[in-house]
């Protein structure tokens, strides 16, 4: 009788020890690679200086990954911010998969020099820094790139104490001689190389999701990152700027028939590459006239000015469903932006509402409702007097915006102000507090109560300087006496000011200003929001939260919506 032959099972990799100055070698030269899909270097200055100090230490670092293959993909053209060498044809390749950050950290060290890589060690302290300015040249401050090379080593400490050079022939042997168990993987295909990449790198450390999306999604021929810039160029021709990949992932999720949610990017893993790519082609012409609407009929003339990026996420897919509105959802669209720019409804933005507003988007889309229904909560007024003004929070974008939309004239020239500079928020120029902070500081008054919304107005530059710090009650007595009080009340006016206010800063009294001002402000938001405020479809109506009242919350940074794990591992 036969014996069945069993089937012998692979057995697992089997490490090697190979001398990390050795696989840095090979990185430079091209023998092994990064491909596409491995994310960015994340790794901040400190733990490349741990790292550093744990191979002069001889502390192990972990093993590193490595796909072997005759299958040449994409790769980057730079690790540390030094050129490499491209892949030789039809010669084996290893790709990195795991071990990035520690390999490129020695890599930058070693043979780069500058920025962050600009690293030296004091053969006295023991101890290695990164060099700033102030930093003396001296033989006891070893630069890293000196390691490299044993004649520049030596040749600098020559004349140092026995004890200092002993510690550099240390240091020169340990970066020369550090072994790492390396661990390679053959017979795999570069879409399984991709989700092997995705699941050691999605235990320990969390990734960034833009970049678990991408490793999940790529092939040799489908590289996520592209997709993605194709997308942000659109903005980029019709000079709009940036929003972040995350916000872009989020439109790809949502019109491939998933969501807005991070689960939803995460499942982006299961298309084919013609779906995504007909995703991604969807969203493309949604952007152009989401940016258009943006532009025309919010005046927001970049990406920056956004309260919330969030809102640009659901404007693409309402033009994606929706390409022509009617110019009553013209209207309704501008409701619905003024509505939820001011609160904290986006920055808050749930997975179920993100899932209520998908409804509302396909309900108005297909006519079935006149407005897009949203619990976002109305504003109150104390919104202005208790948020602070910050170039980085919403109710500052959205102060800006809504002085944006009245045309503001000047208070010392009477000429328009250039909006479109003072939203591109490349500095707070453009922007005065109308009770001067050093005025209120004498008066008392500290930072808190004086740096808030309702107190600030746009000035040209010149006026800004011309104000300065001098009391309301003169510089707008000297601006009445220039041009005339009504020429002052009609400038006064375009920035929201009205005469009760103006005649409370006659007074130099801040806190009736201020309340006034919160007012004019307040009733100039509602406007916006229109209709939208009384329908019965809209939660706008509901009651509002606790930090709408109080304010808090509003100083957090508003471009990030959600916070982005940021990796500090491999």
């Amino acid at each position: 009788m036969t014996t069945p032959v069993r089937r012998r099972q692979s057995a697992s990799p089997e490490p090697t020890i190979v001398p990390m100055a050795r696989l840095a070698d090979r990185v430079l030269s091209g023998e092994i690679v990064l491909p596409k899909y491995q994310r960015a270097f994340v790794w901040g200055p400190h733990q490349i200086l741990e790292l550093l100090d744990s191979v002069l230490r001889n502390y192990p670092i972990g093993s590193l990954l490595l796909w072997e293959t005759t299958e040449q993909l994409a790769s980057e053209e730079t690790v540390a911010g030094l050129v490499v060498e491209p892949p030789r044809p039809n010669r084996p390749i290893r790709y990195i998969l795991d071990g990035q950050q520690r390999l490129a950290s020695v890599i930058g060290a070693l043979h780069g020099g500058a920025g962050v890589w600009d690293i030296l060690y004091d053969l006295q302290e023991d101890r290695f820094f990164h060099r700033t300015p102030e930093t003396p040249t001296a033989a006891h401050l070893v630069p890293m790139q000196a390691v490299s090379e044993a004649s520049s080593l030596f040749g600098q400490v020559a004349e140092l104490p026995v004890g200092l050079r002993d510690r550099a022939a240390r240091l020169y042997e340990q970066f020369a001689n550090y072994l790492v168990p390396v661990v390679t993987l053959n017979h795999v295909s570069a879409e399984e190389s991709a989700r092997v990449f995705v699941r050691i790198n999605s235990t320990g450390t969390t990734m960034n999701i833009v970049d678990v999306a991408r490793a999940g999604t790529w092939s040799p021929d489908f590289d996520l990152k592209d997709e993605i810039e194709s997308l942000l160029q659109v903005l980029d021709a019709k000079d709009y700027g940036r929003v972040d990949t995350k916000t872009m992932l989020r439109t790809i999720a949502v019109a491939a028939g998933f969501g807005f949610s991070a689960k939803d990017i995460y499942r982006l893993r299961e298309l084919d590459k013609p779906r995504l790519r007909e995703a991604v082609g969807t969203v493309a012409k949604a952007a152009e006239r989401a940016v258009d609407f943006l532009s025309t009929q919010i005046r927001t003339p970049n990406a920056e000015a956004l309260p919330y990026y969030n809102q640009f996420a659901v404007l693409v897919e309402v033009f994606r469903q929706l390409p022509k509105p009617s110019s009553p959802q013209y209207g309704a669209l501008r409701r619905w932006f003024w509505l939820t720019a001011s609160g904290e409804y986006f920055k808050g933005w749930s997975e179920t509402q993100m899932g209520l507003d998908l409804q509302a988007i396909t309900a108005f889309a297909q006519g079935h409702a006149a407005e897009i229904d949203t619990v976002a909560a109305l504003p109150r007024s104390a919104l202005w007097r208790r948020s602070a003004f910050s170039r980085r929070n919403a109710p500052s974008k959205l102060l800006a915006l809504i002085l944006a939309y009245e045309d503001p004239l000047d208070l010392l020239s009477g000429q328009r102000i250039d909006v479109g500079k003072a939203l591109s928020w490349q500095n707070d120029k453009e922007f005065h507090h109308f009770f001067p902070r050093a005025f209120l500081r004498s008066h008392g008054i500290g930072g808190t109560r004086a740096n808030v919304c309702g107190n600030l107005v746009m000035l040209s530059s010149v006026s800004n300087i011309w104000v300065s710090d001098r009391p309301p009650s003169r510089y707008l007595r000297d601006l009445a006496d220039l041009d005339g009080e009504e020429a002052l009340l009609q400038r006064l006016r375009s920035c929201l000011v009205e005469e009760e206010a103006y005649q409370a800063a006659l007074r130099d009294d801040y806190d009736t200003f201020l309340r006034v001002r919160s007012e004019t402000l307040h009733r100039r938001l509602m406007q916006l929001i229109g209709p939208a405020a009384e329908s019965p479809n809209s939660g706008g109506a509901g009651p509002l939260s606790g930090a709408d009242e109080t304010g808090l919350g509003f100083e957090d940074d508003l471009l990030s919506d959600e916070p982005v794990d940021r990796d500090s591992a491999d």
